[in-house]
């Protein structure tokens, strides 16, 4: 057996004898990837909703004909203004729309409670495009791509594997040295014939095949319980995603180069890394809706990039030449970081 092969077997044997950091390590991403794709949810249904009508007509009981048989509103009838304002104080009513006639025509008006912005935009959105449908005798068709039911699940996937792989992989590589320098074990491979890169890739190695079980087991629930739509893109989402893995495992170790215990190998992967990526990486803000400023700061976060070629692949199923820019940013990125870490590892030694 070669020195190679003899590192890798002493790491993979220190991982199965660690069996609850496998254990968090397999059900932490898997708890996630459910709990964003069902639990947390940005689907409205259920909108509470009232109607205040100055005067009955024709086209006023055709309104409120289509929002009782609508599936997203709950139709609490129809009430007097002060009523109305009373249900949406006590919080028993979500919005409230006014129909007046004047000089023949119907308009409308939406009052909706906003002590809740994201029930208070989709309901007024849903609201106006009931109300509208029938504008001028004109209906009006719409049609959503890529996402026609609008499961939240759809966004969330993506976000949730950048986030777990950029945290989980650059924790276990971290935390993984930086115990063997506490023992003394890595001082005692420093000194030895063997070279730095071979070491390296000995520890590298174990950690690069669990996060291909933990990729298998995110890509199955994916597709399976989340029913995200499977099609030959799934090809161009593994290649990226092993790319997107080796980055945050090379990011773990030159954090353990920088780092001289577990709770600074800690707390550098983890929270320093969690607010970025969850607040900058587009998981779940949009990009383009930040000051100038962060946009710029964004393109250094490796989460950006894989996220946004994930969401292409995944959800457009669009070929891998659509995310090409994103492919050599991450590669890219993976070789200053690789460099990086083995030049600091040499400086160690």
């Amino acid at each position: 057996m070669s020195i190679f092969q003899s590192l890798i077997k002493k790491e993979m044997l220190h991982l199965l004898r660690d069996f609850r950091t496998i254990l968090v390590v397999l059900v932490m991403p898997v708890t996630l990837l459910l709990l964003f794709g069902f639990a947390i949810s940005t689907e409205v249904n259920n909108v509470r909703i009232v109607a205040v009508v100055e005067q009955h007509t024709d086209e006023t009981k055709e309104m409120l004909e289509r929002f009782r048989n609508n599936p997203s509103f709950t139709f609490e009838g129809t009430v007097s203004p002060g009523e109305a304002e009373r249900l949406l104080r006590k919080g028993e009513a979500d919005a409230a729309i006014v129909f007046r006639t004047k000089n023949g025509r119907l308009s409308h008006q939406i009052v909706a409670d906003a002590s809740n912005t994201t029930m208070a935009q989709t309901a007024t959105a849903y609201l106006e495009s009931v109300a509208n449908s029938n504008a001028a005798g004109v209906p009006i068709v719409s049609r959503t791509l890529y996402n026609p039911q609008l499961k939240s699940a759809y966004n969330f996937v993506p976000g949730i594997m950048g986030m777990i792989f950029i945290l989980i992989c650059a924790m276990m590589t971290s935390v993984s040295i930086v115990s063997e320098k506490e023992t003394g074990t890595m001082d005692l491979l420093l000194v030895s014939p063997v070279r730095p890169g071979t070491i390296i890739l000995g520890k590298l190695v174990p950690y690069f095949l669990l996060s291909c079980i933990i990729l298998a087991l995110m890509l199955t629930l994916g597709y399976t319980v989340l029913e995200i739509p499977l099609s030959a893109s799934v090809i161009p989402v593994i290649g990226i995603s092993l790319l997107y893995i080796v980055l945050a495992l090379a990011l773990g170790l030159l954090i353990s180069t920088l780092a001289s215990t577990q709770v600074a190998a800690l707390l550098v992967s983890g929270v320093m890394f969690m607010l970025p990526v969850v607040l900058l990486s587009g998981m779940i803000f949009p990009v383009e809706n930040m000051p100038r400023a962060l946009q710029w700061f964004s393109c250094i976060i490796p989460a950006r990039w894989y996220i946004e070629a994930v969401r292409v692949l995944m959800i457009q199923q669009l070929p891998a030449s659509s995310v090409r820019a994103e492919i050599l940013v991450l590669a890219g990125m993976t070789l200053v970081v690789l460099a990086l870490a083995i030049k600091k590892f040499h400086a160690k030694r």
